[in-house]
């Protein structure tokens, strides 16, 4: 464009130079001259302002254009990335959380569930389906109430354990295994950290509850073990373990969807390890200190009848070994 422009202004120039020329060598005297190159010189300007307007107007035209199609451009963007209109989920209410069976925590990226287990009565100890594998610490049969709490649906794996603590002390090792080698004042820091990081109050479960959880709580069938009277379906123990901790969930679950309540490793409750007779007939002062606590389940080291549900065993808090975990409760 400022081509023509520049051609246009040589154009008039060269007009006048040959007028000059033309009226020097009395080519057209009958002319009048001057007058002959103005007309040439307006022609020329002309001809540089038209090709002016054309540039302009062009220009103007391309500067309303392109803001158009960069608009339909994102448009088309827009509609690929934003794709068909969805309609956002109903947000889940407190009295509908309140009926799912379970509740997912999330803590540094590694999720677990909590089972919620409606409380009620039960009749705990070796009652009548233990049959004679009962243990005298097992007696008196006494009925216990307890109320509503929330248990984890496995055993704490070494993936959660890792994931508050930011170590791991089992011997198995495996994300999905059970955490193992941990004395019981491990479990008090464990809860701590754990507490901290969700701003939730867990917790070892009471032996009571322990108990009520394996046996299917409110959905309980009179069952030796947590969820069967076969403990190969629901176990991992000393003739199928091959010695060594198995991934949770991996055996079936009982009534309330618990899995290993019966086998793969003994889990901590947060209680000493006293005769029911004690217990029953509150002997014992609730602010001593007990330095052994109960472990419940049994392991994959151990025979089946101590992966009954009413099995209790003890074991100092200063000690560790590879056959006891931990449960979660709330």
């Amino acid at each position: 464009m400022l081509f023509l422009i520049f051609i246009s202004y040589l154009c008039g120039r060269k007009a006048s130079f040959y007028v000059d020329k033309w009226k020097n060598g009395s080519y057209l005297n009958l002319i009048d001259w001057q007058m002959f190159k103005d007309v040439l010189r307006m022609f020329a300007l002309f001809l540089r302002a038209g090709w002016g307007i054309i540039y302009r107007g062009l220009f103007l035209i391309v500067g309303m254009a392109m803001p158009m199609v960069v608009s339909a451009q994102h448009l088309d963007e827009i509609d690929d990335f934003v794709g068909e209109p969805t309609i956002p989920e109903a947000p889940v209410v407190e009295e509908e959380k309140a009926d799912m069976p379970f509740e997912t925590i999330e803590v540094n990226g590694v999720s677990f569930n909590m089972v919620r287990v409606k409380g009620g009565a039960f009749s705990m100890g070796g009652t009548e389906e233990q049959g004679e594998d009962a243990d005298p610490d097992e007696l008196p049969v006494h009925e216990v109430t307890v109320g509503d709490f929330l248990i984890g649906e496995t055993e704490v794996t070494q993936e959660l354990w890792e994931a508050v603590m930011g170590s791991n002390p089992s011997k198995f090792r495996s994300p999905q295994h059970p955490v193992e080698s941990m004395r019981f004042v491990d479990c008090v820091s464990f809860f701590f950290k754990l507490n901290y990081l969700t701003n939730r109050h867990f917790r070892l479960p009471t032996e009571a509850e322990w108990e009520y959880a394996a046996r299917g709580g409110d959905k309980a069938m009179p069952t030796k073990y947590s969820g069967s009277d076969d403990f190969d379906a629901v176990a991992w123990y000393c003739n199928n373990s091959g010695n060594v901790t198995h991934d949770v969930k991996t055996k079936e679950p009982n009534e309330l969807g618990l899995y290993d309540m019966s086998g793969n490793v003994d889990e901590w409750c947060d209680e000493p390890w006293l005769s029911y007779v004690d217990k029953v007939a509150k002997a014992t002062d609730a602010n001593d200190h007990h330095p052994y606590k109960v472990r419940r389940g049994g392991g994959f080291l151990d025979f089946a009848r101590h992966l009954r549900v009413s099995d209790r065993r003890g074991c100092s808090e200063h000690m560790w070994n590879y056959d006891i975990g931990l449960r979660l409760a709330e």
